[in-house]
């Protein structure tokens, strides 16, 4: 089944004034519990990069993960995970980044990108496109070349795709 068979958006479930009033929140966890809405959503995920030799997938916790590794697997690569400060176990390298209030810090193990690999970023939902642009300067810090980010959904209005737009990005459901 394909995504012109299956209609993904009706698996996403709105969920208003979450987590704070006036945000409206893209509940996936609706798709998560069909398995065919899932395969279909990893799959269409995966397309356009299917025949480029991607070596790693690269995700930043925790909603990035579930789709992450799944895309990984699918196209046979490896899965580097992003966290946030302080929960990786060895030797990391990191990326500060603006938020709208204040800053974060993503970490990768400073061994986990071989350079010149191809790596593909994957997140759940493409919104403001700041954490993902953190995850990949994190990425190009250490030499990885990033083929593309896919992204299940994407939210048009808060504009990501332009902080992304030295990019390839590839979305199936946008809002």
């Amino acid at each position: 089944m394909t995504t012109q068979q299956i209609d993904l958006a009706r698996f996403i479930r709105d969920i208003p004034d979450w987590p704070k009033e006036g945000i409206l929140f893209r509940d996936i966890t609706p798709l998560l519990l069909d398995p065919q809405a899932l395969r279909v959503g990893v799959d269409a995920m995966c397309a356009p990069y299917q025949d480029l030799g991607v070596d790693y997938v690269a995700a930043v916790e925790a909603r990035g993960f579930v789709f992450g590794t799944a895309v990984a697997a699918q196209l046979n690569a490896g899965f580097i995970p992003i966290r946030k400060k302080g929960k990786l176990p060895f030797e990391t390298v990191s990326v500060t980044y603006d938020l709208e209030y204040g800053t974060d810090t993503i970490e990768m193990h400073c061994d986990a990108v071989p350079a010149k690999a191809k790596i593909l970023m994957v997140d759940d939902l493409l919104a403001t496109g700041g954490t993902m642009k953190a995850a990949c300067d994190l990425i190009e810090k250490v030499e990885g070349d990033i083929v593309g980010i896919t992204c299940l959904i994407e939210l048009t209005d808060l504009a990501g795709r332009q902080r992304l737009a030295d990019y390839d990005i590839h979305t199936v459901i946008s809002y």
